[in-house]
This record gives structure tokens, C-alpha cells and sequence, in this order.
């Protein structure tokens, strides 16, 4: 039997983490996006300051524009962070965010999840 290295059971979350509602979306969305792509995480930090937020509700319309950018991303939630957007689909974005303890890891986001967007060099 094919033991299949992106199982979710075959990865831990440091303890810290908490449960599930932590977490906007699952580790690698859906199969059609696969394992991270490879050479396409970005090799620095993003910018060290958190942008406030727009008046105006954008949704993801448009997000296409910011991939392989650094992208601050407010969600309906209320949570913000910083992301690397490298795939877009119709219900989802695939990406890496930013952690300060982690640093950079795959994520998938909802697109129906999200407020607001702003992209940066």
C-alpha cells in the first residue's frame, strides 16, 4: 500500500498552535493544487509593518494581480497577516503565510473568507 507523505495525519502542529479553529483553512486545500510548488517560496521576510485597514470592503476580486507578491490580507474574521500568493482559483488561493515563530508555510485560503487585500514590493 502507497504510503502517501501529505496525509494529515502524517504532520504535527507544534502545541502551541491550539485546535482546529486556528486555522482559516486545511494544510494543502484541494488535490488539484498538490504539495507546495517548489522554488516559489519567498526567500525573505515580508515588510515589518502592518498596514492599516481600507475603509472599503474589496473582497478577492482582482487578487490575481498580486501573485508572487508580498500581500496583506484582512480576513471577514477580523484576522490579518501577511501572505505570498503563488495560485489562484475560483474558490481558492494557494500561498504561503507568514508566521513570526514559523516563518513562511504553505496555506490554502478560502476566497469567500477574505475582506480586504493589499500588495506590496
Amino acid at each position: 500500500m502507497y504510503n502517501n507523505p501529505f496525509r494529515e495525519d502524517n504532520f504535527r502542529r507544534p502545541g502551541g498552535w491550539g485546535g482546529y479553529n486556528d486555522f482559516e483553512t486545511t494544510s494543502f486545500g484541494p488535490t488539484h493544487f498538490g504539495p507546495p510548488p517548489a522554488g516559489q517560496m519567498p526567500m525573505s521576510t515580508p515588510p515589518g509593518f502592518s498596514p492599516p485597514i481600507p475603509a472599503w470592503r474589496e473582497g478577492s476580486s482582482g487578487i490575481r494581480s498580486c501573485l508572487f507578491r508580498n500581500t496583506y490580507i484582512w480576513m471577514n474574521s477580523g484576522r490579518s497577516f501577511w501572505f505570498f500568493p503563488t495560485a489562484v482559483g475560483r474558490e481558492i488561493i494557494a500561498g504561503f503565510r507568514w508566521s513570526r515563530r514559523y516563518g513562511w508555510y504553505f496555506r490554502t485560503i478560502s476566497r469567500n473568507q477574505i475582506r480586504s487585500y493589499e500588495c506590496f514590493r
